[in-house]
């Protein structure tokens, strides 16, 4: 049994303390008056936080009220959390805490905001980051029966502080849930964006239901069960591995018609508008990464000056295909030659090949292709694909199949690989960057 103090014990705090309480020895505080079902209540905050093994603190991160969504909020400017609650209760905490205890946190903040806001203000204890993934009406059940555990530290350690609150969970767990250890950062994304998939899937949703009743002919509810069995793309791990921008003859077309639809239909709203935008601005995103590696900044008169060509791996919009409809490849590089610096791509189904004085001479590469992220099981069916003398594993490790027809690769000397798909090894003279993994920066 551990000792456990819980620093804000309102409407969530009470039930979940409620439901450690069944386990452990649990003492609470908080600045209203509360009746707990089967712990203790102190008068101070010192008197939950003194002797204790762990200390959950969780207190809210609210909105201003005008921004609760009970009135239209989207006109309104663009706000954070208030953090001064949560900064004021660990600036406390730390008065009288020590480093045997362990401070975990599980109020929901933004990305960030625990190594910029709240880190420095608790030196004595140890930290860990830890959001819940709780309801008001099924708290108690949430809290004992999580899809998932998020579990934060500073550099993302699965040992040590992870491993204690790990340990701690499985003494009062009634399902078997999955453990997800990362960075602080890394915790936090993961806490909001899940709150924003369901945000997201309800206005899809809804989206659909606005369209039968203005078009016609239309039951929404038929719709929405096709689309919640499609457990390949839609609703399983499809399309969940962040890369390169969506591509091909239909998505981007059928988001470009899509906002004539909503535009005819006079539904108020444009989210494909939002989708077209988002994938345009993540490959201009990804190209001045590209331009900033290829080129030399001058701090006088502030421009990147082109120093070495950027070369593109696969041009066609997905790798074994010659197509290049759609090719988020050449959205990016359509960024790269407006900025004018030199480019070049490398497919051969496309029958795009660089010069050899260019392959010979330091270059930025970005691997735009990997097969076996793109294909996954299915790549042994994909006509093209070596004969069947390469496996799907060949695709994370062997950079012979960056183009898809199993060319070698030599990277000259001081070249620059940006791999957006994160499985690049490295390479001994050259620089290998993992795009979308900024841990240490």
């Amino acid at each position: 049994m551990a000792s456990v103090g819980f620093i804000g014990v309102g409407k969530l705090g009470q039930a979940c303390a409620e439901m450690v309480a069944e386990v452990h020895d649990v003492v609470g505080y908080d600045v209203n008056p509360v009746e707990p079902e089967n712990f203790t209540m102190s008068d101070t905050l010192e008197g939950a936080v003194k002797g204790q093994d762990i200390v959950f603190i969780a207190v809210p991160t609210p909105h201003d009220p005008q921004y609760d969504g009970k009135a239209p909020t989207s006109h309104l400017p663009n706000k954070d959390f208030d953090y001064g609650l949560v900064k004021q209760v660990l600036s406390e905490v730390n008065a009288v805490a020590t480093k045997d205890q362990l401070v975990v946190l599980i109020s929901t903040v933004l990305p960030g905001t625990t190594r910029r806001e709240f880190i420095d203000l608790i030196p004595n204890a140890r930290f860990v980051y830890n959001p819940y993934l709780i309801a008001m009406g099924t708290v108690k059940w949430d809290m004992v029966n999580p899809e998932m555990v998020m579990i934060g530290t500073e550099d993302g350690s699965e040992t040590g502080d992870a491993l204690e609150l790990v340990d701690f969970y499985k003494t009062i767990m009634q399902n078997e849930p999955r453990y997800i250890i990362g960075t602080w950062d890394e915790t936090e994304c993961i806490k909001v964006f899940y709150n924003t998939f369901i945000s997201a899937k309800v206005s899809l949703v809804n989206m659909i239901q606005d369209v039968a009743e203005k078009s016609g002919n239309i039951n929404a509810e038929l719709v929405c069960d096709a689309l919640a069995t499609s457990d390949r793309r839609i609703m399983g791990p499809g399309y969940m591995k962040p890369g390169m921008g969506d591509g091909g003859a239909c998505h981007p077309r059928d988001n470009i018609a899509l906002r004539y639809m909503a535009e005819k239909l006079d539904l108020g709203y444009d989210l494909f508008d939002a989708v077209m935008l988002s994938r345009e601005k993540q490959a201009e995103n990804m190209a001045k990464s590209l331009m900033d590696f290829a080129g030399d900044w001058h701090p006088t008169t502030r421009i990147t000056i082109p120093s070495m060509p950027i070369i593109i791996v696969g041009k066609a919009y997905k790798p074994l295909v010659e197509y290049e409809t759609g090719s988020s490849s050449m959205l990016v590089g359509h960024y790269i030659e407006k900025a004018g610096f030199e480019l070049h791509y490398y497919d051969e189904k496309t029958g795009d090949i660089p010069p050899q004085d260019v392959l010979d001479n330091p270059a930025v590469y970005l691997l735009a292709h990997n097969p076996g992220i793109t294909y996954g099981d299915q790549l042994d069916t994909v006509p093209g694909w070596y004969n069947g003398e390469h496996s799907v594993t060949d695709c994370d490790t062997a950079l012979t199949v960056a183009t898809g027809n199993g060319t070698e690769l030599n990277f000259a000397p001081d070249s620059i690989i940006v791999d957006p798909w994160r499985k690049t090894p490295d390479i001994n003279g050259v620089t290998v960057i993992h795009y979308g993994n900024s841990r240490g920066k």
